[in-house]
This record gives structure tokens, C-alpha cells and sequence, in this order.
């Protein structure tokens, strides 16, 4: 029997959200192992500069490189990004999702506009993507999309967006069943709170002090938060010789929350 190579060599991978933060550290982590093509997602004219300084950085580590930008929660544009990585490389090998969008706010004063923008950023561009993936990715290919701890804690304020990242659970599960006779993995990844901006543009002082306190989170304790170095390793490990796991949530997190 015919071993497939799932490590990074000679191979493409398409990154939402891959001009800064957890994405942008994930497009330059894959280049350095080894993969071969990287194209960077930003969503709006203004991540364009951050986008093309991850495809420098991605280009100084030995891969080729592209930025495109494109609305996701577009299923067209899903479509459009899909096809410009697959013009350029050729093929798409891996597939990561990070796009995602927050919102602390109690539940009695979420607006529609709200909630419909939650659910089409953390809901309806993950299946679409997921869809995509399915239609585009090579055989053999990985596909992971980014989601949230929050899936695993009891908490307030965070209903609308841990709400609408919990289909991405079920979407992975469905993905995973029916693009598996391809060879196709696909699993979600939900990180602690990060310290990144993504964090912060929620969160007030008194937030912020307890995240990083020592008893509120971890029991590693370090600052509290999660921190993106730790979770770009698990995600190359997912996309290449961890390809056997699929269909499955994993929360990383330091023992935040648990499942």
C-alpha cells in the first residue's frame, strides 16, 4: 500500500485570516516547516499592510506567497479566494479558518444587526469555507477552522458569539464524515482567550486584570491568557502528521475551560 506524505513539503495552504495575530503567526510557522505555498486571506483594505508583511515574511522563509482579500460571509468571495490560491500554486493542500468576530454584551441588548453579524462571520463564512474546502482541496487535504473555548465554559455576556461558533462543531463533524472517502481531515480548534487585539477590543480593565490573574485561568498560570505560540505547534501537528483525528473540537486552552 501506497504511504501518503502528510508533512508540509511541497505543499499549498490557504489561510483566512492569515495577515496578523493567530493567522499571520500560523502562515509564518507552516513556511517554516517546510510548506511550500502560502496564500494569506485579509478581509478588508485596511489588514492590506499586515497582509503583506506576513507574505514577505512568508516568502523570506523559503515559500512562495499571495495576499488576497475577500468578504467570507460572501460565498462567492469564499469561492473567489479558493480559486485565486488554486491559480496561482495550482492546488490547495491545507485550509485553515481563522476569521472570527467577538462581541461581549448581556443578551437582553443584542440587536438584530448584532447577532446577524456574529452569525455571519463565525457561522456562515465557516461553512462556506468548509464547503469550498470540500469542492477545492486536494485529496489527502486538511482543513481546520479556529473557534473558541468558550464552547466548553458557562459563562455571560458572550451568547452571540460562542453561539455562533457552536455550529462550526457540528459543520466539522458533517465535513469530516462526508469528505473523508477523499482522504480529507477536518477539525476545529478552540483557543483560550488569546492575547492579541482580538481580546482586548472587548474587554474593559477589570476583565482584562482578572483574565490575567493566576487563579482565573490556567493552572500553568503563566499570564493568564493564551498565548498564539502555543497554539500554532497543535495546528501544524493537526494539518500534517496528526491528520488522523477528525470530526473532533479540541480546546486548547491550559486548562481554562474543559469538555
Amino acid at each position: 500500500m501506497t504511504r501518503i506524505d502528510h508533512s508540509l513539503a511541497g505543499k499549498t495552504v490557504l489561510i483566512a485570516g492569515g495577515a496578523k495575530n493567530l493567522g499571520g503567526l500560523i502562515a509564518r510557522d507552516l513556511a517554516a516547516h517546510g510548506a511550500a505555498a502560502v496564500l494569506v486571506h485579509h478581509h478588508a483594505g485596511d489588514s492590506h499592510e499586515a497582509a503583506q508583511a506576513t507574505v514577505r515574511e512568508v516568502e523570506a522563509a523559503g515559500a512562495r506567497a499571495l495576499a488576497v482579500q475577500g468578504d467570507l460571509t460572501r460565498p462567492a468571495e469564499v469561492a473567489r479566494v479558493f480559486d485565486a490560491g488554486i491559480e496561482a500554486f495550482g492546488r490547495i493542500d491545507i485550509a485553515i479558518n481563522t476569521v472570527g468576530r467577538v462581541l461581549k454584551k448581556p443578551i437582553v441588548e443584542i440587536t438584530e444587526a448584532e447577532y446577524d453579524a456574529m452569525f455571519d462571520v463565525n457561522a456562515k463564512a465557516a461553512f462556506f469555507f468548509l464547503q469550498e474546502a470540500g469542492r477545492k482541496l486536494a485529496d489527502h487535504g486538511k482543513a481546520l477552522t479556529l473557534v473558541t473555548s468558550l464552547l466548553g465554559a458557562f459563562t455571560p455576556f458572550y451568547a452571540a458569539y460562542a453561539g455562533a461558533k457552536a455550529p462550526v462543531e457540528h459543520f466539522t463533524r458533517a465535513a469530516a464524515k462526508e469528505f473523508g472517502e477523499r482522504g480529507i481531515s477536518v477539525m476545529a480548534v478552540g483557543p483560550g482567550p488569546m492575547d492579541t487585539p482580538f481580546f482586548y477590543g472587548q474587554e474593559g480593565e477589570d476583565a482584562v486584570a482578572y483574565h490575567r490573574s493566576a487563579a482565573a485561568l490556567s493552572p500553568f498560570s503563566r499570564t493568564g491568557l493564551t498565548d498564539i505560540e502555543d497554539i500554532a505547534p497543535l495546528v501544524r501537528h493537526l494539518v500534517t502528521e496528526g491528520w488522523w483525528m477528525t470530526g473532533q473540537t479540541i480546546l486548547v486552552n491550559g486548562g481554562y475551560t474543559t469538555k
